[in-house]
């Protein structure tokens, strides 16, 4: 063992306990919906200040401290409902920071594109983008003026120290405009433009000196097309591929020599895999692909812009590297050195002396520490919840097995502590989407709260799940009320056939799809679940396509022709609301009143049903709240009510 991997496993381990017996008393319900402490954690470029999120009464605020002393040099936040978004070091004093606004029960926080930039000492505060702009009335001298669009930083160009680019959607009569990039002055917000995407909905990528010279960009949201041009502008050109039909490209990073550009892509709809695309050959040099699974994130220094690692995640994550470079293996170590740990190098000096790290488990969730290269030392900064002890926490397995058709489903099972695995209660867990997200190993804290009870918790990635490849998420296209149902309770059946689970000793709940998923799952297989909880769900599918945010936009009524079709007999008979007649399990609804994903209506059509079936349920409506859980307090009641629920019709 070399001196860096010793020194590292000595400090680790008064860090991170083995997993051992918990405690007969319980965990608090507080301690699992309780806000993080900590979060976003990056190093300025030139090293001497590290900024992080805190969370102070329920909002994002940004603190910036020294390096060396912890001292606290500025706290910037924003006043009402309004937050700290994410933010980027520009240089080594300045930091440009998104505006976010909290509205109600919402999954997420609201970004209109407003961008901010201020000083690490509190200094020349400035609204740099956004729809508000400046008065220019009265003088000569030319402000910044607002942008109708929804703005992103792009290229925070550190090696700049006057510029940026940021990247901006237009709000115009299009709900899919062509976008567009400017060069930003951090100090003043004045701009000027780089770049007009080729054709709709570009994304762009910039070489190591900062210039625009790719994007992808598509008219159809299916057949994408690669643009180029030269270092110094100019008209794009369209890459001639010929004959090669890739899919679901993502643009990462150039390489070292600025001639060819790393990309993400799917062949035949496959997972995708890791290509180095050359921008004079036009050739793709396959350099990374796992057989079942798209890559997780492909990790580039946001300061030399090289590309370092490929995170994959089939069960367990796991990483791949391409090069040799220093920061590969230097992650190599870390990994080594925290075993049971997910290491994430997240943020590096411009010399590369000092990265911020990240390491986070199935029961921990997560804390930083700052790397020292020069002195060999691991720095514990911030955990993100500090109250949870990694081991009172349950631990997560890979699960896998093949549905009834013969399609192997990749899923997690948390398995509570003090247990032999055998005969357990269970609670099914289906994820939200369900075309896009995907279910990921970690800590996550309703999983671990019903662990805590002795409730086993089962998370499945039934087909349409995202991460598996094109055409693992078109198998789940129209399928909603069957298929992807009976890939949910083939894995119960799984877990029953293997002796983990008792057969009458199951629930289900779910949010949004996870809701649907609760109700139709419970409908299909009545004897299977002793109850059904639903909260922010869908439960009538035609009624998809007249209310919520997704059929207001023109993509979203291609994407529900696409994903349920137009078959109305086939809608109602994959629809909860139409068929209660065939639901045993009593059940649990929770919506909010707010809720423009799936509207107040969905709730409504539910309730209805049950009571012209006279079947039992409970009913909470929130009014003031929308599509998922924000507030601490909102996700406490939650839970109890949860736990009530359960504890009325499962034995743990």
């Amino acid at each position: 063992m070399n001196k860096f991997l010793a020194c590292l496993s000595l400090l680790l381990a008064s860090i991170f306990s083995s997993h051992t017996t918990a405690s007969n008393d319980l965990v608090p319900i507080e301690s699992f919906s309780k806000d993080i402490e900590f979060a976003g954690v990056k190093i300025s470029p030139d090293g001497k200040y590290l900024a992080v999120i805190t969370r102070p009464e329920g909002k994002n605020v940004l603190m910036v401290l020294s390096t060396d002393t912890f001292k606290v040099s500025h706290a910037i936040r924003f006043p009402n409902n309004a937050q700290v978004g994410n933010y980027y070091w520009v240089n080594n004093e300045r930091i440009v920071l998104a505006k976010e606004y909290i509205k109600g029960w919402k999954d997420h926080p609201e970004f209109h594109g407003e961008l901010f930039g201020v000083n690490a000492d509190g200094s020349r505060g400035k609204y740099l983008v956004g729809y508000q702009g400046e008065m220019q009335t009265g003088t000569r001298i030319k402000k910044a003026t607002p942008i109708l669009g929804t703005s992103y930083v792009l290229d925070p160009l550190i090696h700049d120290r006057r510029k940026m680019l940021i990247l901006t959607y237009p709000w115009s009569a299009s709900n899919e405009p062509h976008t567009i990039v400017y060069e930003v002055d951090i100090y003043s917000g004045k701009r000027k433009r780089v770049a007009r995407s080729p054709s709709k909905m570009a994304g762009f990528l910039t070489d190591h000196d900062g210039n625009v010279r790719v994007a992808v960009s598509n008219d159809n949201y299916i057949n994408q097309k690669i643009y180029t041009r030269e270092k110094s502008g100019g008209e794009w050109q369209q890459l001639d591929l010929g004959e090669l039909k890739y899919t679901d490209i993502s643009l990462h990073a150039f390489d070292s020599t600025g001639a060819s550009v790393y990309v993400t892509a799917s062949e035949n709809g496959e997972a995708k895999g890791l290509y180095k695309l050359n921008l004079e050959s036009k050739k793709f040099e396959l350099l990374h692909k796992e057989p079942q699974v798209s890559p997780k994130k492909v990790w580039v220094d946001e300061v030399s812009k090289e590309l370092f690692a490929i995170e994959n995640e089939l069960g367990y994550p796991a990483y791949s590297f391409i090069n040799n470079s220093h920061k590969s293996e230097r992650l190599k170590a870390l990994i080594q050195s925290l075993q049971g740990q997910q290491v994430q190098l997240v943020s590096s000096t411009e010399d590369g002396e000092k990265s911020i790290i990240f390491a986070s488990s199935d029961t921990n969730p997560g804390s930083y520490y700052l790397y020292d290269a020069k002195k060999n030392s691991l720095r514990f900064l911030f955990a993100t919840k500090s109250w949870i002890k990694p081991s009172e926490m349950a631990i997560t397995k890979p699960v896998n097995y093949k549905a009834r058709d013969g399609l192997t489903i990749y899923g997690y099972l948390t398995i509570p502590n003090n247990t032999d695995e055998k005969n357990l209660p269970l609670v099914v867990m289906p994820h939200g989407g369900p075309h896009g997200p995907r279910d990921w190993w970690g800590y996550e804290s309703e999983a671990q709260l019903l662990a805590s009870r002795g409730i086993a918790v089962l998370k499945v990635n039934f087909r349409g799940s995202g991460g598996f490849g094109r055409n693992f998420e078109h198998a789940g296209h129209k399928k909603w009320g069957a298929e992807i149902q009976y890939d949910i309770i083939d894995g119960v059946k799984y877990l029953i056939e293997q002796g983990t689970v008792n057969k009458d000793n199951i629930c289900i709940m779910g949010a949004s799809f996870g809701g649907y998923s609760a109700l139709q799952s419970a409908i299909l297989e009545p004897d299977m679940f002793q109850c059904a909880i639903g909260v922010v769900g869908v439960y009538d599918l035609p009624l998809m396509f007249e209310e919520g945010d997704i059929s207001e936009r023109d993509r979203g009524q291609r994407y529900l022709k696409s994903a349920l079709g137009t078959d109305e007999a086939l809608l109602k008979r994959f629809s909860p609301s139409y068929n209660i007649d065939k639901l045993k399990a009593p059940v649990l609804i929770v919506h909010g009143g707010q809720d423009e994903r799936a509207p107040i209506e969905q709730a409504e059509s539910l309730v209805a049903a049950l009571k012209k079936e006279n079947h039992p349920y409970i009913y909470e409506l929130l009014e003031d709240e929308g599509h998922g859980f924000y507030k601490a307090e909102h996700r406490t009641r939650y839970y109890k009510q949860v736990l009530n629920f359960l504890d009325e019709h499962m034995t743990f």
